[in-house]
């Protein structure tokens, strides 16, 4: 799955990735497991890869309990921030019409239309419900494929990294402390937006205070005319 190249593979950090890394150490056996895996691709793989995020990463990161907020973004602080695209208010739009992603988890669309609509090659999740779900990776590669987009490829850390194996267990259903209050801060979040439009308009108003703390914003967006003459896009920065 993973092609090793001159230019970093660009990987989009969705925020269970970033709960699971400064979690507090868990005795639960899947919970741990999964924190010793987000830690070591993190702290292994960062000369592998290039790892940016949206402000919908700081947007749900920025919920729940004050120390974890805390430990949040101070770890998404150095990380590049995608643009909220036009092209990915229509793709989330896509996915809830499609039914690919619950109406009421709109938020985890968007994570994957920013990552398709800018050319990010992986998507790193815990999120077995809504975007690392293997029910509806084909279902959800249409939707960009119909919509002219390359899917980005969905993938938990372990996966991407190819060391650890998922073992016979219902992930799909399985829960724990982390992933309850990631659903639950994503559920809370999208019911305060009657819209895509009012939701990506109150992100885009996150994107700007990153530009004011002099947080890299970029765009890797390609419009479809031009996406045959070149195979990596550089960055475009505003």
């Amino acid at each position: 799955m993973i092609h090793y190249r001159d230019i970093k593979p660009r990987v989009y950090l969705e925020t269970t990735v970033i709960s699971y890394l400064v979690g507090r150490p868990s005795s639960d056996a899947t919970l741990a497991s999964w924190q010793q895996i987000t830690r070591e691709f993190w702290e292994n793989y960062t000369d592998r890869f290039a790892f940016v995020i949206s402000p919908i990463v700081l947007a749900e990161a920025s919920r729940g309990d004050a120390s974890a907020v805390q430990r949040r973004l101070e770890v998404l602080s150095d990380l590049t921030v995608l643009e909220i695209l036009p092209e990915a208010d229509m793709l989330t739009q896509n996915f809830l019409d499609a039914g690919v992603v619950p109406q009421n988890y709109s938020l985890d669309a968007q994570h994957i239309a920013i990552a398709t609509t800018h050319g990010v090659e992986y998507l790193a999740s815990w999120n077995q419900k809504h975007i690392v779900n293997e029910n509806q990776r084909e279902r959800i590669n249409q939707v960009c494929q119909e919509a002219g987009f390359e899917p980005t490829t969905i993938c938990t850390p372990a996966e991407l990294i190819g060391e650890f194996r998922m073992k016979e267990k219902d992930f799909e259903n399985y829960t724990d402390p982390i992933l309850e209050e990631c659903y639950r801060i994503k559920e809370e979040l999208s019911a305060q937006f009657n819209s895509v439009e009012e939701l990506s308009a109150y992100m885009r108003k996150i994107q700007e205070e990153c530009r004011r703390k002099g947080m890299k914003v970029v765009s890797y967006y390609v419009p479809p005319e031009k996406r045959k003459q070149t195979e990596t896009p550089g960055d475009v920065e505003n």
